[in-house]
């Protein structure tokens, strides 16, 4: 089963988000298609099951994709800004945040691209997925 990624691992920002999905709060995420490729990944279909795991590298549940689509940055709407659960009031507010998150490992991006130009602009492909939590370790 693919691990389906929610900020890096270790991190406080994936410590929050699955607190997020466990919640039922956050059924979206978003990624680079760029890196999922560089990662050997699929794009997430319909039905498509991948594990969660926390921060501290535990399983903690599984989701379902209900729908994935791949957009231009530009192209990211209000409706799926706000069903990342992230408190993102639109997809202004949603791109300025992950142009930073994005941003923040960029040197390391374009190292393994081979290409010390790479950037973010309107036309990179955003993968937008939606998801369902369908299990939950403990929970009947």
């Amino acid at each position: 089963m693919q691990v389906i990624g929610f900020a890096m691992p270790g991190s406080e920002l994936r410590r929050e988000l699955v607190e997020l999905v466990l919640a039922g709060t956050k059924t979206a995420t978003a990624g680079l298609l760029v890196e999922m490729e560089l990662d050997g990944e699929t794009v997430p279909t319909p039905e498509m099951r991948e594990a969660v795991i926390d921060a501290d590298g535990a399983f903690v549940g599984v989701v379902e994709t209900t729908e994935c689509r791949v957009l231009r940055l530009a192209d990211v709407d209000d409706e799926f800004a706000r069903d990342e659960g992230e408190g993102f009031v639109d997809a202004t507010h949603w791109r300025a945040a992950h142009e930073r998150f994005f941003g923040s490992y960029l040197t390391e991006l374009r190292d393994r691209l081979g290409d010390p130009s790479w950037s973010l602009t309107d036309d990179t492909l955003i993968v937008c997925q939606r998801f369902r939590l369908v299990e939950r370790p403990g929970s009947t």
